[in-house]
């Protein structure tokens, strides 16, 4: 039994679906639903015999324990985290709660349950956070490794080092069986959008300025969703307690050329008869305190699990604009605030 916290958004679902795909177990889904959780991510497993959802937060110690020891799992996989930098920088409160008191409540209350289990050899507790924490990286840098401080430089990323030293205490401290793994940017469908790629997909087939921080040659790598899922997968099978592992595409990119290639990308499937849909890019003011680069060195888990990235960035972003063209209603819905508890 597997449970997964965070699982009506973006990576969550997606690797709820993986996990139901690929055998992994039954599925036990805790979300609270607040904005970016959404159950109409989760449609086509709802009626699964392997899923199930339960509406909760993971800051009420209590309940999570209680959830804990009715359903059993073996596996807590950790993904419930407030996660957009500007939403953190607006307002810092949330990021603070979910992320650093949330998680700090769900390890309190694995580990008592973890103890009263008689603490088993094989229960694992997979905290998935990401390589923000480690702060931005020169043009000349080489990417970051898991042996890198943490240097963050958002509230959003400030919270996520605390989750991630918080984990790491729970392991060396207690002997709670965390592993913990910082993944880059990741994209791919049903991902909130408010998010580059979704934002400049949705913008742009509306006919709407598609706005870009600054010069936008902030320099990002870019993650499939599908190839971080396989990852998780291998962490949870075969990764060893109280292991880091970077998780990265390997795809470094500039955001101007993220947007221009989707773009491009449009002009081919849907071309618009008022010209290229780049002429909608619109330079905003940049974000404060924005990061120059991020890029991970994901070489640790290649040589100790065995996995590598298998989408290409062009593959892999032709997938992802053609699944946004065929799911316009949900971005729709999702704009609108709708289906995050009935999946409608």
């Amino acid at each position: 039994m597997m449970l997964v916290t965070g699982g009506a958004g973006f990576i969550g679902s997606n690797f709820i679906r993986y996990a139901i795909r690929e055998g992994l177990g039954p599925v036990i889904n805790l979300d609270k639903l607040t904005y970016a959780g959404n159950l109409a991510n989760l449609a086509d497993v709802d009626e699964s015999p392997h899923y199930a959802f339960q509406q909760g937060d993971i800051c009420d110690e209590d309940s999570m324990l209680t959830l804990l020891r009715h359903y059993h799992p073996t596996v807590i996989v950790h993904f419930a985290a407030e996660s957009h930098v500007d939403r953190s920088i607006k307002g810092p409160y949330d990021f603070i709660m979910t992320n650093i008191v949330g998680t700090y409540s769900l390890l309190n209350a694995s580990l008592n349950y973890w103890q009263e289990e008689g603490q088993p050899a094989d229960f694992r507790f997979i905290h998935i956070s990401t390589d923000e924490v480690y702060g931005a990286l020169l043009q000349d840098e080489s990417p970051f490794n898991e042996q890198n401080q943490f240097r963050p430089n958002s509230p959003y990323s400030a919270s996520k080092a605390s989750s991630d030293h918080l984990a790491r205490a729970y392991y060396h401290t207690y002997g709670l069986p965390v592993i913990i793994t910082n993944c880059s940017n990741n994209y791919g469908p049903f991902q909130f959008p408010e998010k580059l790629i979704p934002l400049t997909i949705a913008n742009a087939i509306e006919g709407r300025a598609i706005p870009l921080y600054g010069d936008g040659m902030q320099v990002r790598d870019w993650l499939f969703v599908e190839d971080h899922c396989e990852a998780l997968s291998m962490v949870i099978k075969s990764g060893g307690r109280g292991e880091t592992y970077n998780i990265g595409g390997d795809n470094e990119k500039t955001n101007i050329e993220v947007v221009r290639f989707i773009c491009t990308i449009l002009d081919r499937l849907v071309p618009c008869s008022a010209g290229e849909y780049s002429r909608l890019i619109t330079h905003v003011s940049d974000r404060l305190g924005h990061d120059r680069r991020y890029a991970v060195n994901a070489e640790k888990i290649r040589k100790s699990l065995g996995w590598e990235p298998a989408t290409l960035f062009e593959d892999g972003i032709v997938k992802t604009v053609e699944w946004y063209l065929n799911n316009s209603q949900w971005i729709e819905r999702v704009r609108m605030g709708r289906s995050r508890r009935t999946g409608a």
